[in-house]
């Protein structure tokens, strides 16, 4: 068995910081060409290119907002044209806009709509036409190309004070599940990856805090907050020939936040 990603091509959205970011850098860690996107944070872009290179990957960093179809197109061909090539998508760039839903304006709703969801379709979109035009690539991968769609485990657990969100998510496990079944045969494999409580600098106020860390440790059966590296080893896993027949499945990376712990005592 072999996770080596050399030869291949990935694009990880939103992979300037945080969650992304980790990904970016497990995938350059096992030998791929990585393009690291961002919005706005070029600096934070910058130094994850800086790190892929000292683990001996090529690698690029493209602007691009996910929710802007000329953006993503041209995010796609730029990195056709530096890489000749693409094998592996991840959609993991994603926004939160939080309110209570009585509050929740229009423009809340629609911005994370847009990102979280209409941006993993935008951007599945071009992988999928470039996917079906290289076909498989022999002794690179088994699959002709991989997706990750980056879903949360409030894909399956209502988030009151988070509707948008949580619309967003669930929205993104029934994509991730139609697009896998319409694509399969063409060697395509999707799948998702849904995070728990992870740390990053978005949450920092709260696992920093003493009395927001426990709450966060109370929802976790395993007893500790997971960290970007725990999604990224799952995601380049996923991406392997060694998960080559896993098709449409989620992932849960959450220290069993899914297992409801509130009923561990017997509800």
């Amino acid at each position: 068995m072999t996770n080596s990603l050399h030869g291949q091509t990935a694009l990880v959205t939103g992979s300037s910081s945080g969650i992304g970011a980790a990904v970016a850098q497990e995938l350059g860690k096992r030998g791929a060409n990585v393009v690291v996107n961002y919005r706005s944070d070029e600096d934070g872009a910058r130094k994850v290119v800086g790190k892929i290179l000292n683990y001996g990957s090529d690698t690029l960093a493209l602007q691009g907002d996910v929710s802007n179809a000329d953006d993503i197109q041209f995010l796609f061909s730029q990195t056709l044209k530096e890489f000749g090539k693409l094998d592996i998508l991840v959609n993991n760039a994603g926004i939160q806009k939080d309110a209570p839903f009585r509050q929740m304006s229009l423009k809340e709703w629609e911005a994370v709509l847009a990102v979280n969801l209409t941006g993993q379709f935008l951007c599945a979109k071009q992988a999928v036409e470039i996917f079906c035009k290289q076909g498989v690539r022999e002794n690179v991968s088994k699959a002709a190309g991989k997706i990750v769609c980056m879903s949360s485990v409030h894909e399956v657990i209502p988030w009151a004070g988070h509707v948008n969100y949580a619309a967003a998510k669930g929205g993104v496990q029934m994509f991730m599940k139609s697009l896998a079944q319409e694509v399969a045969h063409e060697k395509i494999r999707v799948n998702g990856i849904a995070p728990g409580a992870v740390a990053t600098e978005i949450n920092r106020d709260v696992w920093e805090d003493k009395d927001g860390r426990k709450k966060m440790l109370d929802l976790i059966p395993y007893g500790r907050i997971g960290d970007g590296e725990d999604v990224a080893r799952a995601v380049a896993w996923l991406v392997s020939d060694d998960a080559d027949y896993i098709v449409g499945t989620t992932l849960f990376v959450d220290g069993g936040m899914t297992l409801y712990p509130g009923f561990r005592e017997g509800g």
